[in-house]
């Protein structure tokens, strides 16, 4: 199952939430993510988190659901729970703007939740793709000269084929060497032991065997 988690950072445009949101699927808000789906009109199935930002007035009791554990973000408990309600694959909207804190937090929750559950980050310009040794090969698409980025956010053995930089099982730190590749109008290929994004811009659509 794919759920939705809007978080509360700033207002997404109209174009990521369509992208996102489609008839029946499940939407969270993380705290007072809740609010602001609210001002999009959007039904959302729980809010998520400590509940210190959410306006609970809003909403009815049996929607609140809270996760009180201080040793983690609401985010990334909102993911451990609705990867533990049966959802296996999580897109996060609402992640820009805010505090530096909460932004690198916000990456940082990709490290540390299941890595079973397939989660996509979603920014104006681009999206951020979660890889794995749980995940397989992550195959996309890219056009010509189309920018992509991969980031190890842990040490990790990545392969890339299909662009104009390759690797070959290369152990990768946290660092820039995966920075501004580039398609050749073909799938690119990647496979990583540990955590990774792929960051491609928006209009390009991701591919699994």
């Amino acid at each position: 199952m794919r759920a939705v988690v809007w978080c509360n950072g700033q207002l997404p445009s109209q174009l990521v939430v369509d992208s996102v949101i489609d008839d029946g699927v499940s939407v969270f808000g993380v705290d007072g993510g809740a609010d602001k789906a609210g001002e999009f009109g959007i039904s959302i199935e729980e809010v998520l988190g400590d509940l210190d930002s959410v306006d609970m007035s809003h909403w009815k009791r049996g929607v609140l659901r809270e996760l009180p554990d201080q040793s983690s973000s609401d985010l990334s408990k909102s993911i451990e729970y609705l990867w533990a309600s049966g959802y296996s694959e999580i897109d996060v909207i609402g992640i820009e703007g805010g505090n530096l804190g909460h932004a690198l937090g916000a990456w940082a929750s990709l490290v540390e939740t299941a890595p079973e559950i397939s989660v996509r980050m979603h920014f104006e310009d681009s999206v951020a793709h979660r890889v794995n040794n749980h995940s397989g090969e992550f195959r996309i698409f890219c056009e010509s000269g189309e920018e992509f980025s991969v980031f190890a956010l842990e040490r990790s053995r990545i392969t890339i084929t299909g662009a104009k930089w390759e690797l070959n099982d290369e152990e990768v730190g946290f660092c820039t060497l995966g920075q501004s590749n580039m398609g050749l109008g073909k799938e690119v290929a990647v496979k990583s032991n540990g955590t990774t994004v792929i960051i491609s811009r928006r209009a390009t659509l991701p591919h699994r065997p």
